[in-house]
């Protein structure tokens, strides 16, 4: 645990070593903002509540996460530091997990920094803070669940935007997997085991039910196994590259 502790602050350090920590936060609360009281109409609704801010999460993620992982294993690989990395006396699965870690923990930060919209509505209104609390906790392990997927698709090339691009397109398939379109077009052909598996994939639909205010245990197993699965991925996907 200590080890994964040390890269962990390595990693997250490295982040705010250089723009890149302070540019993405910037980003993510500038979209949150212009997402929540434009798009959302928070004041409009006449409502005190935080679901035009929450309803837009898995959008931003679907940019921003694999913006944050694309840097993760690629960097290291293109500047060569990779194999200094893989020298330390820790195991492949450590570093793995520490990288995630650090760069959950950017995300953790952002979502803190969005306190003043919590403060706004609970200002204008009476809202159901076990809602809102719910919808944090949701939000930041669904950004787990994409950060995973994207840090995976970063360890198979060392190109930053090939990474960030294949990291949107698997991404997006998980955001899709629970829409009425992708259903609907399922039901036609396929049974409905098939219908049920592929909509309980989505990440957007294990998040709606989390926000709803009831933290259940199958949403949040759901998304500590995508993101014990994918972490595992990026390590056989590692050691196979160092192997070779």
């Amino acid at each position: 645990m200590n080890a994964i502790w040390i890269v962990s602050k390595r990693e997250f350090a490295s982040f705010f070593v250089t723009p890149v920590g302070y540019i993405f936060i910037a980003i993510f609360l500038s979209m949150s903002g212009v997402f929540t009281f434009m798009f959302g109409n928070l004041y409009e609704r006449g409502e005190a509540d935080l679901l035009p801010f929450f309803n837009f999460h898995p959008w931003l993620y679907l940019f921003l996460v694999p913006a944050i992982a694309m840097r993760t294993w690629s960097e290291e690989r293109k500047s060569g530091t990779i194999e200094l990395l893989m020298t330390l006396p820790l195991s492949t699965f450590r570093i793995v997990v520490g990288k995630f870690l650090a760069a959950w923990l950017v995300l953790a930060v952002c979502l803190l920094l969005t306190a003043p919209l919590w403060i706004t509505v609970n200002y204008l209104g009476d809202p159901d803070n076990g809602v809102i609390f719910a919808s944090y906790i949701g939000s930041w392990l669904m950004s787990g669940a994409f950060l995973a997927v994207s840090m995976c698709m970063s360890a198979l090339t060392k190109n930053q935007v090939v990474a960030f691009i294949l990291a949107i397109v698997l991404c997006f398939f998980f955001v899709l997997t629970g829409s009425p379109i992708v259903l609907n077009l399922l039901s036609d052909w396929a049974p409905n085991w098939v219908v049920d598996t592929v909509a309980s994939l989505s990440f957007l639909g294990q998040f709606q039910d989390i926000a709803k205010g009831v933290i259940n245990a199958n949403d949040v197993v759901f998304f500590v196994a995508t993101i014990v699965i994918w972490l595992f991925a990026n390590q056989v996907i590692i050691d196979h590259k160092k192997a070779s």
